[in-house]
């Protein structure tokens, strides 16, 4: 399995830091930030620019492989133009992968109305993406709310695993998944590597970070390891797992220092 960074612990980090310490990880692949966060590449970057980012891959020899930006279709269909714009910039930077969400409304809450404003959402960003040659793949996410500790995850229709099974069947067949264990386990699937065995052929590539439990019951984002979540059972269940998986460490105080971490452990256990 290759292994890379993420986008989402990098939100802080300026774009050739982020390159520089995944080349110096012994890394080559690496998630870019697309309209998701501040720092991330903006909707209305230049070509100029995009040539500069082009050159930085080369100069660290680290490949962007993939990309991610924010979204929910649980919520209206204002996101679409946003997405459609991210995959012209997809085209333009050569990546083949755009991580994506479904939508953060917690599934008792999603009406069948909302589940087909969804479903519409989805279909139009993946034909699209096809039309441009990138790969749409959807991450199991859960619902999040935030506290002064830390945060709750709440299943939701990317962490039901019948109700992802449903969207899969759903949309058009050229979108993929981005399989994150922690996020699944963070909502209360106990067993995060059945789940993988029930959609392993619709991953792509994989998200690999963790959650600490905290006293209040709150969860914290951490490096990998740093939970009662088997990584055993799951690297098992992912041991013919022909993609790659990005590590992501949440924490932008000390990014650097937890992506090695996870690295450290993760190796360890391959």
């Amino acid at each position: 399995m290759r292994l890379g960074n993420a986008s989402w612990g990098f939100r802080e980090t300026p774009l050739e830091k982020q390159f520089e310490i995944t080349k110096n990880m012994g890394l080559d692949i690496l998630e870019i930030g697309i309209a998701n966060a501040p720092d991330d590449i903006p909707l209305d970057v230049t070509d100029k620019r995009l040539d500069e980012i082009i050159n930085m891959s080369e100069k660290y020899g680290v490949k962007m492989l993939c990309a991610a930006t924010g979204d929910d279709f649980t919520t209206g269909t204002d996101d679409i133009a946003k997405i459609k714009r991210v995959i012209d910039i997809c085209k333009k930077l050569q990546i083949k992968y755009l991580r994506i969400f479904a939508g953060f409304t917690p599934l008792c809450d999603v009406t069948d109305d909302v589940f087909d404003m969804m479903i519409k959402a989805l279909c139009e960003v993946c034909n699209y993406a096809k039309e441009n040659d990138v790969v749409p793949v959807i991450e199991t996410h859960g619902a999040v709310n935030g506290y002064d500790d830390g945060v709750e995850h709440i299943m939701s229709t990317t962490t039901d695993l019948e109700t992802f099974k449903k969207i899969l069947r759903l949309i058009p067949d050229n979108a993929k998944v981005c399989y994150d264990p922690s996020n699944l386990y963070a909502v209360g699937v106990s067993e995060p590597d059945k789940f993988y065995a029930e959609i392993k052929d619709k991953v792509a590539y994989s998200h690999f970070k963790d959650f600490a439990s905290l006293p209040s019951g709150h969860l914290k984002p951490s490096f990998c390891g740093d939970s009662k979540m088997n990584w055993n059972n799951i690297l098992n269940a992912m041991k013919d797992f022909e993609g790659f998986a990005v590590f992501e460490y949440e924490n932008t105080e000390d990014v650097e220092e937890g992506l090695n971490k996870c690295l450290n452990y993760i190796t360890k256990l391959l």
